[in-house]
């Protein structure tokens, strides 16, 4: 490896349709950034076979052997006590050793959360990691945070959040000046949650209150008036799975209502174009891959069932972290409080 050289170090084995998907995703992604080196971590015969048969332009890689095999049904103790040699535990403890790396995984959330924080630990300041995510809205899109690793939390930990937002905010969008909001049930000073209070408190004490703009309700995140959305992972992650299915039912809705009739398949004809808009502006493939933010280190979870496509952003989002150098954006404004 050449120095400075961005590698990415991938969990082959890990969701749905892989290898494939994950090998597919890497070409995709190499078409734009050729100069990264990629190590694939599972099993070799399995990986080495699937790039010829499926004649995939795959280059500048290596393939480290695994044998273990994480399920989501394994227990945090069998994770940590049996699978050390398991694509995921391997993928990480080489992300953590090496310079200019980070980690990607389709895996389990669980075991990606657990192995994460044990190899990489914790940005000194820092209390917990976060998920954090892309979510479209009306203008482009926001960042949501936390999306399930913290279902217990407290106020500091929310301010935290909301700092660590506003650094990976600030380095995927040119914007200076994000707005900053704390998911709540209303948007009145005196409502939530004491801890919701507490994040209020710290923020507007902070360098952050520039940027706050106080509470923000769930019917409003898509309004495009917030870029960075804070909650605790329970909140986060109930809201963003109602977005999906949300999604999915007003999809499947409009699919049948327009093949129900040939006066709707003209109607779908003369809207196609502005309906093309719209599925590309809320097509989850260029928002795939949540951000385990706040470890010493670079470690991105993509979906378990997503395409080589989606796979391919995720893997787009951990080599523009690597890049941009998140953590140390995160260190120098921890530094500012």
């Amino acid at each position: 490896m050449s120095e400075g050289q961005v590698v990415i170090a991938i969990d082959a084995m890990g969701g749905e349709n892989s290898p494939y998907k994950v090998l597919k995703g890497v070409e995709i992604f190499l078409q734009k950034e050729k100069n990264t080196k990629i190590i694939f971590f599972g099993d070799e015969l399995l990986i080495n076979q699937n790039i010829k048969k499926n004649n995939l332009n795959i280059f500048n890689f290596e393939v480290v052997n695994t044998k273990d095999i994480i399920s989501d049904e394994d227990s945090v103790n069998t994770i940590l006590r049996s699978k050390k040699n398991s694509s995921i535990y391997k993928g990480l403890e080489f992300a953590k050793n090496n310079e200019n790396s980070g980690f990607v995984s389709s895996g389990s959330t669980a075991a990606i959360m657990v192995l994460s924080r044990l190899h990489m630990g914790m940005i000194e300041g820092i209390d917990r990691p976060a998920i954090c995510s892309l979510v479209p809205n009306k203008k482009n899109y926001s960042l949501m945070l936390d999306l399930g690793a913290n279902v217990i939390v407290n106020g500091s930990n929310l301010f935290q959040f909301a700092l660590m937002g506003f650094c990976y905010y600030s380095i995927i969008n040119k914007n200076t000046k994000p707005k900053i909001g704390i998911l709540n049930i209303g948007t009145e000073n005196n409502k939530g949650l004491e801890f919701l209070q507490e994040a209020s408190d710290l923020i507007l004490s902070s360098f952050l209150k520039e940027y706050f703009i106080g509470f923000i309700e769930p019917n409003k995140i898509t309004s495009g008036d917030c870029d960075i959305i804070v909650s605790d992972g329970y909140t986060g992650n109930i809201m963003l799975k109602s977005a999906e299915g949300i999604s999915n039912f007003i999809t499947s809705n409009l699919r049948d209502i327009f093949n129900k009739s040939l006066i709707n398949k003209i109607s779908y004809k003369l809207i196609e174009k502005d309906l093309k808009k719209l599925k590309d502006q809320v097509n989850p493939d260029i928002y795939n891959g949540a951000t385990l933010i706040g470890l010493n280190g670079i470690s991105v979870k993509s979906h378990g069932n997503a395409n080589p496509l989606a796979f391919s952003y995720a893997l787009k989002q951990c080599h523009n972290f690597i890049t941009n150098d998140l953590n140390k954006q995160i260190i120098k404004s921890i530094k500012n409080i």
